[in-house]
C-alpha cells in the first residue's frame, strides 16, 4: 500500500456498533485490499461488544478472495467523513488525497464553560493600598532572585491612549529591585522612576539577558500572558478559573481587562510558541478572546502597585488552576474525550480480569513497557540480545525466568555483520544450545531507521502475524524526534510503544542512555537522558551504573581466575595431589604446585594462559542493576560483571560493598538544584551531537535535517552548532570539524 493514509486510524473514528452487517463486512474488504491484516479488522471490530465473537474476523477474512469492483479505502474514509471526520488542509469539497492530513473534529473538544450558565465573580481591591508591597509580591511570584527585570515607568499619548514609551528599565534583577523596593518607605519612584498616574505602567513577565528587550533576550520561557477585554471583568474572573489556567499572577490591568500570567514552561522558543497557539485556541473556544498581539515572550503586562487614571492596577490572586502546565494540558486533554467509561468495583468485584502472564518472572508482563537505562560501554545492547535469546529458548535471564517465544529485534545502531555475530557470541559465551532460533527474529535497520512515529505503524504491519510476545528496540536515540528534554514532546514520543503494545499485544522493552555526569548520586530512575517521562512512562525501568573496582578487588579476582585456569589444567592432566585446598586459593602455591609437576614446555603454556587470564580480568567492568516496577515487589540490586560478550551475576558477594561511580553523602547531595548555566549548555552540547550523528545515518546531514530532529528553528540550530564549536556550516549543509 503505497500511500500515506492510515486506514488502522481511519477506523478509529467508525463504530463498528453503529455499523450494518454489510458496512462490517465492506470494512473488512477494504482493509484486506489495501494491504492490512486481519488482525486490524478484528481489533476494530472487538469494540462492538455485543456481536464481536473471536475468531469470525480471521474466517471472513480467508473467504475475501477480490472481484472486478473491489471494496477500497475510499468506502472507509467516506464512512469515517459521514461521522465528523475531516481533512486538514482541504479547504474545499474535494477528493481527497493521499497527501492530506487527517485529523477528527468535535466541536465541544476542550470546552470546560457553559457559556450560557457562568456567572461573573467579582474581583476585590486591596484595602491597605501599599504599592511597593505589591510589586514585590508580583516580583517574588514570578522571578528568581537572579533573573533580569524589564518594566517601563514612562508613557506617551496618541488619540487619547497612553503607549509605553521606550525600550525602559531591564539590567536590574528581581534580588536588587525586591531589595530597594523594600526599604523605599512607599516611594516606587525612587526604584523605579516616576509615572504618568494617568497611563500606568508595564512590565514584562519573562526574565531577560540584561541586554535587551526582544524575543532573543528573554532566557526562559516560563509564562504567556493573556488578556481579553471582549467581556466584563468579572466574567473574565470566573472563566479564567473556571478553566483551570495554571495562572501565576492575575493583574487587574486599571481598566477593562485583567492580565492572566499563564504558566507555560517551554523548553525553547518553539515549544513556547506552539503551547500559546494552544493556550488561546483553548481561551477562545470557552468564550474568552485573548488578544492575540500578546502572544510573544517579552510582551509588556501591566504592573501592579501603580495608579491608572481613576483606579489602581493591582493583583487580584496568585496561584489559581492548575499547578504547571503539564498538569493543566493532561486535565483538559481529558475533557469531552471518548474513553471507556468508569468501572465500579461492585459490577466487576465477582468477574476481576487475569493478570497478563509474566514475560520476565518478577519484573514484566506481556503486553507492557519496560526501559533499559545506562551509560556507554554498560553493555546494555548486550544485555538486550542476552534477553533475546532467554526469551527464544525459555531460559534465565540476570537470575530471572523467561517465559519462551517468538521475540523481534529491532537493531537500529549496529551493522548487520556485526549484529548476527554478536548473536551467536551471546549463545556461544551462555553455553546454550540455539534450540529455539526460529523464536528470535532481527530487523537491521541502521541506515534505514525512521522517527517512532514512522516505525510504529510499519512495525505493527510487519508484525502483526508472526505472534511475537516480546519486541526489542535499541537504542531509541535513533527514533526520538523532537526535544528529548521536553516532557510532552516525549510523552508523545513514548505513546507509540503504548500502540505497539496494544496492536500486538506484545511487551515493548527499549533503551536509552544516561545524561552525561556522575549518576551515583541520583536515584536509579533519575539517570536516564532527557525528560523523566523517560523513567515514568514504562512499567519496568532496570537501570545499570558501574561499580567502581578497588586495586584490591581487582588483584583478588586476578588470583580467583589464575588459580582456577591452573587447578583447571592440572586436574585435567591427573594431577589433583600436586596441590591442597588451601594452595588452590593461592596465585603463588599454585605456581608452585605447577612449576614442580609440569615440564618446563607445559609450564610456560599454563603461564600464557594465566597471562590471558589477567588482561581478561583486568578487561571485565562490574555493574549495579536496580530496578523501579509497577507490577512487581521491587527486588534488591543484582551486581555483576560484564565479561565480554555476557553479564555474569556476583555470586560470590565481592561486589557487595562497592561504590557505584559518582557515589557521594547524603548531607552532600542538592535535592532541587536548580541547572547551572554549563550544565544546560552540556545538554545542549550533548542534544546536537546525537541529533547529528542520528540524521547523519543517510549521508548529508542539513540544517533542516536537525532543525526537524530537534523540533526547533534552523536558526536555533544554528546558535548551538556555533556555541557548540566543533561543527562547520557551509550553505546550510553542517559537517564535524576534522581533529
Amino acid at each position: 500500500m503505497n500511500n500515506e493514509i492510515n486506514l488502522a486510524e481511519v477506523i478509529e473514528y467508525i463504530n463498528p456498533a453503529d455499523c450494518s452487517y454489510q458496512d462490517w463486512i465492506n470494512v473488512g474488504m477494504a482493509l484486506k485490499h489495501e494491504g492490512y491484516t486481519a488482525a486490524v479488522w478484528e481489533a476494530w471490530s472487538s469494540r462492538d461488544t455485543v456481536r464481536y465473537h473471536p475468531g469470525e474476523c480471521e474466517r471472513k477474512w480467508s473467504s475475501f478472495n477480490g472481484n472486478a469492483n473491489p471494496v477500497t479505502a475510499g468506502t472507509i474514509v467516506q464512512m469515517a467523513k459521514n461521522n465528523g471526520m475531516t481533512f486538514c488542509g482541504s479547504g474545499e469539497n474535494r477528493a481527497l488525497d493521499w497527501d492530506d492530513e487527517i485529523s477528527y473534529e468535535q466541536h465541544d473538544d476542550h470546552v470546560v464553560v457553559d457559556k450560557k450558565w457562568i456567572e461573573g465573580k467579582e474581583i476585590n481591591a486591596p484595602q491597605d493600598w501599599q504599592p511597593h508591597k505589591e510589586i514585590i509580591r508580583y516580583l517574588e511570584a514570578l522571578f528568581e532572585q537572579s533573573e533580569n527585570v524589564g518594566y517601563v515607568m514612562q508613557s506617551w499619548e496618541k488619540d487619547g491612549k497612553y503607549l509605553p514609551a521606550n525600550k525602559g528599565s531591564y539590567d536590574r534583577t528581581a534580588g536588587q529591585l525586591i531589595e530597594l523596593l523594600s526599604k523605599c518607605d512607599g516611594d516606587i519612584g525612587s526604584v523605579l522612576g516616576d509615572y504618568n498616574t494617568q497611563a500606568g505602567a508595564w512590565i514584562r513577565f519573562n526574565p531577560l539577558d540584561g541586554k535587551g528587550v526582544k524575543n532573543e533576550n528573554v532566557t526562559e520561557y516560563k509564562y504567556a500572558l493573556v488578556e481579553s477585554d471582549s467581556t466584563d471583568i468579572e466574567r473574565q474572573n470566573a472563566i479564567i478559573r473556571e478553566m483551570e489556567l495554571p495562572v501565576a499572577v492575575l493583574v487587574f490591568s486599571g481598566k477593562k481587562s485583567l492580565h492572566a500570567i499563564v504558566r507555560i514552561d517551554a523548553a525553547n522558543y518553539d515549544e513556547y510558541r506552539k503551547r500559546v497557539d494552544f493556550l488561546y485556541q483553548i481561551c477562545q473556544k470557552n468564550g474568552l478572546s485573548p488578544d492575540t498581539q500578546n502572544r510573544n515572550p517579552s510582551r509588556l503586562s501591566r504592573l501592579p502597585g501603580v495608579q491608572r487614571g481613576d483606579n489602581r492596577q493591582y493583583i487580584v490572586d496568585t496561584n489559581i488552576g492548575k499547578a504547571s502546565w503539564d498538569e493543566w494540558r493532561e486535565w483538559i486533554d481529558s475533557v469531552n474525550d471518548d474513553l471507556p467509561d468508569e468501572e465500579n468495583m461492585s459490577d466487576v468485584w465477582d468477574n476481576i480480569p487475569d493478570l497478563a502472564p509474566p514475560l520476565i518472572d518478577g519484573i514484566l508482563r506481556q503486553g507492557h513497557k519496560m526501559l533499559v537505562a545506562g551509560p556507554s560501554k554498560a553493555g546494555k545492547s548486550y544485555a538486550l540480545i542476552e534477553l533475546c535469546c532467554a526469551i527464544a529458548e525459555g531460559k534465565k535471564w540476570l537470575g530471572f525466568p523467561c517465559t519462551k517465544g517468538k521475540v523481534m529485534y529491532v537493531n537500529l545502531e549496529l551493522d548487520r555483520a556485526s549484529c548476527l555475530h554478536r548473536v551467536k557470541d551471546v549463545y556461544t559465551a551462555l553455553n546454550w544450545a540455539p534450540e529455539n532460533l526460529n523464536n528470535l527474529d532481527i530487523w537491521n535497520l541502521r541506515g534505514k531507521s525512521v522517527p517512532m512515529d514512522k516505525l510504529a505503524p510499519k512495525l505493527i504491519r510487519r508484525a502483526a502475524k508472526k505472534n511475537y510476545i516480546a519486541v526489542v528496540i535499541d537504542p531509541i536515540y535513533k527514533v526520538i524526534t523532537g526535544d528529548e528534554n521536553s516532557a510532552d514532546q516525549m510523552a508523545h514520543f513514548c505513546n507509540q510503544f503504548d500502540k505497539v503494545c496494544t496492536e500486538l499485544g506484545c511487551a515493548v522493552i527499549y533503551c536509552h542512555h544516561h545524561s552525561k555526569g556522575a549518576q551515583g548520586g541520583k536515584r536509579s530512575m533519575d539517570r536516564a537522558s532527557g525528560s523523566g517521562v523517560f523513567a515514568r512512562d514504562p512499567d519496568a525501568l532496570l537501570d545499570l551504573i558501574e561499580l567502581e573496582i578497588s586495586d584490591s578487588l581487582m588483584t583478588q579476582e586476578k588470583n580467583n581466575a589464575a588459580c582456577e585456569v591452573m587447578t583447571r589444567y592440572l586436574d585435567k592432566c591427573g594431577l589433583d595431589d600436586e596441590y591442597s585446598q588451601d594452595d588452590a586459593c593461592s596465585r603463588k602455591a599454585m605456581q608452585d604446585a605447577c612449576r614442580s609437576a609440569l615440564s618446563n614446555d607445559k609450564y610456560k603454556m599454563i603461564m600464557q594462559e594465566v597471562t590471558l587470564s589477567d588482561k581478561r580480568t583486568e578487561s571485565r567492568t562490574a555493574w549495579r542493576i536496580e530496578g523501579t516496577l509497577r507490577e512487581f515487589p521491587k527486588f534488591a540490586p543484582i551486581n555483576m560483571w560484564f565479561d565480554y560478550p555476557i553479564h555474569k551475576i556476583d555470586s560470590s558477594g565481592v561486589l557487595k560493598d562497592a561504590e557505584a561511580e559518582g557515589d557521594s553523602p547524603s548531607w552532600q547531595k542538592n535535592f532541587g538544584r536548580k541547572k547551572t548555566d554549563k550544565e544546560r549548555k552540556n545538554e545542549r552540547k550533548e542534544s546536537i551531537e546525537t541529533a547529528y550523528e542520528a540524521c547523519g545515518m543517510n549521508g548529508k546531514v542539513t540544517i533542516k535535517d536537525l532543525a526537524e530532529y530537534l523540533g526547533v528553528t534552523e536558526k536555533t540550530v544554528r546558535s548551538r552548532l556555533k556555541e557548540h564549536g566543533d561543527f562547520w556550516i557551509d550553505e546550510g549543509t553542517v559537517g564535524k570539524k576534522s581533529g
